[in-house]
């Protein structure tokens, strides 16, 4: 079964709730909650997608994440994700939120970050390979590697979130 989303305008206000396929079929934005995970030596988090997935299959990406279901906020679909994907428990924090239009559809895209001691057991449906990556290796890997579309600008965005804790956009405000 299609799982339900809400769909939203391009001001991140619920209009309704419908499946996140019809969402993706139709072009409604929705809105999907990612967490930029990081070690204790301050490196990302970066895994590739399973092979059997819908979405991306076999590609690499740098947030850990999914759609946010009927009432759920960005930070509680990231850390159901993290659980589910990961095995793994952790506070996240909303970095910020912006409208990507680069994938299958638009959608709202919540950014939250969390530091990981370990990774507790992998998902293997949802994820084929993970590691730990310096700023510099997760530059060159975006270069060389096929991420999913927005992984370089959650990368980029969250560089400049970190430099500029104040930049953090207010949901609903696109850039």
């Amino acid at each position: 079964m299609d799982e339900l989303v809400e769909r939203v305008d391009a001001q991140d206000r619920v209009l309704g709730v419908v499946s996140r396929g019809e969402a993706v079929r139709e072009g409604w934005p929705h809105r999907v909650g990612v967490v930029v995970c990081r070690d204790g030596q301050g490196r990302f988090l970066v895994h590739r997608r399973a092979e059997r997935l819908s979405r991306f299959p076999g590609h690499y990406e740098l947030g850990v994440g999914g759609a946010a279901g009927v009432g759920e906020s960005y930070e509680q679909a990231a850390a159901r994700e993290l659980r589910e994907e990961l095995g793994v428990r952790a506070a996240v924090r909303l970095r910020f939120t912006f409208l990507n239009r680069g994938g299958l559809s638009p959608y709202w895209l919540g950014a939250c970050d969390a530091v990981l001691q370990e990774i507790v057991a992998c998902d293997p449906g949802e994820v084929a390979w993970h590691g730990w990556l310096t700023e510099a290796e997760l530059r060159r890997a975006l270069r060389q590697w096929t991420f999913t579309p927005d992984s370089q600008e959650v990368f980029d965005r969250y560089l400049a979130c970190l430099a500029d804790p104040d930049r953090r956009r207010p949901r609903g405000e696109e850039p």
